[in-house]
């Protein structure tokens, strides 16, 4: 484990196959291209960014995208080898810094030996049980003498029979390799919401085993998050239940929308008070949020909530400068881009972001209340929003203006009297007398205010 617990962590997504800029077939059997080692260039970029932890999409053998598996024993050759993907991660761990792997469990590709020895063998293969709803009284779209299930309707996604010893065997012994070549310190595991849950619990039983701090992070897209967050189960699920609200309560005028959202989740009668959740305002799946959102001045006040609000805040790579990616109509490629880190340190799209990026990290950092306060909301308009983050020893209010104009809120608060320091805004002061105070929102923006009593 680096030296953060990952419920601390400020994420940087990484999805390598696109960032390194890897052909979108896998000439499988061809030599090797280590590509991998054009990202250590990032790591330095990601620690000024005050990011503490990388989530990296697929590294394995794949046919394309990664997400259809050819061999979980072997990196992607379009990325390098096994040896390449240790020594990044000893480079990410030597800045103190915190290793995510993509586990792609619930399909293979085509191409996964397993289902090739089925093609080759039929009946007669060792692993006919290894898949799931498999029938050989009739074909399969792609023309197989036999059918099997494709997830969600992809027929070059095989859905793998995860209750199978075997099969898990397999799949936990891999999980064994790379826990000890890689020290890799969690896993997020895609289409969790389609996983059998006792697999999960097992996967839990027999990570914890080997490291008790091991994380483990589903992708949950609906459904309620105490199925899957639990102390038997997963530690953390993508938040996309707040997804959507952190941008369109910007476009639509409509704070009440995420507030409403983060009241039901960690208000004070909240469904998620005691859960971390993984927050993000986009991700390798989903158009870039430059491209959402109406207005560009409204990624500052977006970010600025990204990292106040209850969970784990992340940042998808190239998001940091305002990149914009809209999903093509039968590739994710646009969300995926290869991308030269000097240009776009020097050209960015957006200048100011990154910057204010890295000063939200490191004030989230500074302050346990915002890494794991409760949280309340204050005040709540169109264009405004305040709430607290607190603990036992510490009160941080925070506000948003999501107005282009300067706004002038008085607040009712829970304080007779105190001082606010502004820590996101040059440490400016505002007094509390009875219970009320006057703040300055500049448009587009907002304050991160420290309360004192004295």
């Amino acid at each position: 484990m680096g030296t953060h617990r990952i419920e601390d962590a400020v994420f940087y997504h990484i999805y390598p196959l696109g960032l390194c800029g890897a052909p979108e077939s896998n000439a499988l059997g061809e030599p090797l291209e280590h590509r991998i080692k054009t990202l250590n260039p990032w790591l330095e970029h990601i620690k000024g960014l005050g990011a503490n932890a990388i989530y990296l999409g697929p590294v394995f053998q794949s046919s394309s995208h990664g997400y259809d598996t050819v061999d979980y024993y072997q990196v992607d050759r379009r990325l390098g080898d096994n040896e390449s993907l240790a020594r990044f991660s000893y480079l990410v761990h030597k800045r103190g810094m915190i290793l995510v792997l993509d586990a792609v469990f619930n399909h293979v590709g085509r191409d996964f030996w397993a289902f090739k020895d089925l093609q080759k063998n039929g009946q007669n293969s060792a692993y006919k049980d290894w898949f799931h709803k498999l029938r050989f009284d009739q074909h399969s779209p792609k023309g197989d003498p036999f059918s099997y299930e494709g997830w969600q309707g992809h027929y070059d996604l095989v859905k793998l029979n995860l209750s199978h010893p075997d099969v898990r065997s397999h799949l936990f012994d891999a999980v064994r390799m790379w826990m000890d070549q890689f020290r890799i310190d969690g896993l997020r595991l895609d289409a969790a919401d389609c996983i059998d849950l006792d697999f999960l619990r097992d996967l839990n039983r027999f990570t914890k085993s080997l490291n008790p701090q091991f994380w483990l992070m589903g992708e949950v897209v609906h459904g309620d998050y105490c199925q899957w967050v639990n102390a038997e189960t997963l530690d953390s699920v993508t938040n996309y239940e707040a997804y959507k609200g952190l941008y369109s309560s910007l476009n639509d005028a409509n704070y009440f929308e995420i507030a409403y959202g983060l009241n039901r989740q960690f208000g004070d009668h909240g469904v998620y008070q005691d859960k971390v959740l993984y927050n993000f305002v986009d991700n390798h799946d989903v158009d870039r949020v430059a491209s959402k959102l109406t207005h560009p001045e409204h990624l500052f006040p977006l970010y600025l909530l990204l990292f106040t609000m209850p969970g784990i805040p992340s940042v998808y790579y190239g998001s940091e400068w305002g990149i914009k990616g809209v999903k093509g109509q039968w590739s994710d490629a646009p969300l995926r881009p290869e991308m030269d880190l000097e240009m776009m340190k020097h050209q960015p799209p957006n200048p100011d972001l990154a910057r204010t990026v890295a000063k939200l990290s490191r004030i989230r950092q500074d302050h346990a209340m915002l890494m794991h306060g409760n949280f309340r909301q204050i005040f709540v308009d169109m264009e405004q929003f305040v709430f607290l983050r607190y603990l036992e020893g510490g009160e941080v209010l925070v506000a948003l203006n999501s107005s282009n104009e300067e706004i002038d809120l008085s607040l009712d608060l829970p304080w007779q009297t105190g001082r606010l320091r502004d820590v996101l805004n040059n440490n400016e002061v505002f007094t509390i007398e009875n219970n009320r105070v006057n703040l300055k929102l500049s448009p587009s923006w907002g304050r991160i205010l420290d309360y004192s009593n004295g």
